[in-house]
């Protein structure tokens, strides 16, 4: 059983390896389930520090594999972008312009291919490769009612801007005012994959499920009932909690204090510290953080659900689960074109968002949030599960990843030609490497450095060594002994920093076809055809 990686190697590659004593030539190729959430912090998942209630996915960890340097584009769409085709976004756009999806290449590998939740670009998932879909087509919304009108027994929902397009499996809707009174994104983006888990159950063929929420990025909402779980827990303040979640990374292995000390607090421009704020304004701030936490823990509900499902159908051993976040937590405190100021935060009529401080305690110990190529922008937490092919399940992988390694392992275990049935020009090959050697135990090969742009942000990770601004001013930082950037070196070796100034510079303009100008706002709807005609 062979597999073509890249179309432009002409020769295959044997499928034959053994994964925990089995081949997987011999059990077939495995279901792929890609999960997605939207605005996580680092430390938001118990098993990665957190005091939120993790319970589904904490298991799935201490069974499967944690990956401490996942990486991300610090941004919602261009990360979507990265992780469906394994380009940088730099090569595309929000129209996956010269790429090939993973419902492309898996489809005609005889996967049946099912989307449910966010899609954030410019076209139907059912267009590029994917048999189903139910979701929006846009960003953020209202997570009780993304539409304008109120919902049968609600109030006027909350919501930013015009409301986004969504597709309800098969049917396009360009303001979707939910029936159901009890409706929640989170719940019934699963609830449809659950629906299509059962009405393919007795095809004989894998399946590529995405299953990408809109949870837990603004506005702040869930169930009274999940928030009265963490009633009182954030009184304490961002400090307290923060210090407890890094003791409790040191304690289960993801954090060496030596190499990784806990960056400063950084309540940015509009935060404060906690004792400067009045009694009130600390009750509203740790209730925006009791909101923030259920729609965490109603996440982790939603997977143990899926994973029930999956057990239920004698599927769960031979499915390959991937659960990350999009970026690093969110400091965003957005403007609202409607808001009910009497309305109860959390309910419908509300849009919080919880700010710069409880952002920071998210990404705990990391630098900074999403939006910046800094650690705490594009550092994700990583969980696999696969009990058929993850040789030592509980492990930590400290290696570096990134969302660009998705498709080169998809294609792998997939059994999936590249670009498959696209329909795209001027294709070019991923961009990053397979993990199966992660899972198997072994050093992932990676020859070239990771790159990052998003704004004003850049970043290049070189091995040990990262190279990183905000600004016009290039930051250097040896990861091997400081992975939470508190020591810049820049001054100290110019000449590395010059080095991998240059090879930004020539990756930028490899994919874009044109040189780098700091503070130019770069199209996110446009690209070169000299991107997709490298190595060729």
């Amino acid at each position: 059983m062979k597999t073509l990686v890249f179309l432009l190697f002409l020769s295959a590659t044997s499928l034959a390896s053994v994964v925990n004593g089995q081949s997987m030539a011999s059990s077939g190729p495995p279901n792929i389930v890609v999960i997605l959430v939207d605005d996580m912090g680092y430390s938001d998942l118990g098993c990665f520090g957190s005091e939120i209630q993790t319970p589904r996915l904490d298991a799935l960890a201490a069974n499967g594999l944690r990956f401490s340097q996942m990486y991300n584009t610090a941004k919602c769409y261009p990360t979507r972008a990265s992780l469906l085709t394994g380009l940088y976004f730099q090569r595309t756009n929000r129209s996956f312009d010269h790429t090939a999806t993973l419902g492309e290449v898996l489809r005609p590998a005889g996967y049946r291919t099912l989307w449910s939740g966010k899609h954030h670009a410019n076209f139907n998932p059912k267009t590029r490769g994917f048999d189903r879909f139910y979701g929006l087509l846009g960003g953020a919304q209202n997570h009780f009612n993304p539409g304008s009108t109120a919902a049968p027994g609600q109030s006027r929902p909350a919501r930013k801007g015009d409301s986004n397009s969504w597709d309800l499996d098969g049917e396009t809707v360009r303001d979707f005012v939910p029936e159901d009174p009890a409706y929640f994104d989170s719940d019934a983006f699963t609830d449809y994959a659950l629906q299509w888990l059962d009405e393919y159950a007795d095809e004989d063929q894998p399946f590529l499920l995405y299953l990408s929420y809109t949870a837990p990025h603004w506005p702040l909402q869930a169930w009274p009932r999940d928030i009265a779980k963490y009633a009182g827990v954030y009184d304490v303040g961002y400090d307290v909690i923060r210090a407890a979640r890094y003791q409790k990374q040191i304690e289960i292995g993801l954090v060496d204090p030596a190499i990784s000390p806990l960056s400063e607090m950084n309540h940015g421009r509009r935060g404060k510290a906690w004792a400067l704020l009045s009694p009130q304004e600390q009750r509203d701030e740790a209730k925006r953080m009791e909101i923030y936490a259920a729609m965490v823990d109603n996440v982790d509900q939603n997977v143990g659900r899926l994973v029930d499902q999956l057990e239920a159908q004698g599927e769960l051993d031979n499915t390959l689960i991937l659960f990350l976040s999009d970026n690093g937590a969110c400091a965003e405190i957005p403007q609202v074109e409607y808001v009910d100021p009497t309305a109860p935060m959390g309910t419908v009529g509300s849009y919080d968002s919880y700010g710069e401080s409880w952002a920071t305690v998210g990404n705990t110990p990391l630098r900074r949030w999403k939006s910046s190529s800094y650690e705490g922008g594009v550092r994700t937490s990583l969980v696999a599960h696969w009990p058929a092919g993850i040789k030592a399940p509980g492990s930590w992988i400290h290696e570096p990843a990134h969302v660009i390694d998705l498709m080169p392992t998809v294609l792998e275990i997939g059994q999936g030609t590249y670009p498959g049935e696209a329909v795209a020009s001027a294709i070019a090959p991923p961009d990053g490497v397979s993990l199966v050697p992660a899972f198997e135990g072994r050093s992932v090969e990676r020859a070239a450095p990771l790159f990052f742009q998003f704004n004003k942000g850049a970043a290049v990770r070189d091995g040990d060594w990262k190279l990183v601004r905000l600004g016009p001013e290039w930051e250097l930082y040896d990861m091997a002994t400081d992975q939470t950037e508190t020591r810049n070196l820049a001054a100290e070796q110019p000449e590395r920093v010059q080095s991998m100034i240059g090879a930004w510079e020539t990756w930028w303009r490899d994919c874009r076809g044109e040189d780098y100008v700091f503070g130019m706002r770069y199209s996110v709807d446009v690209t070169t055809p000299l991107a997709a005609e490298r190595n060729r």
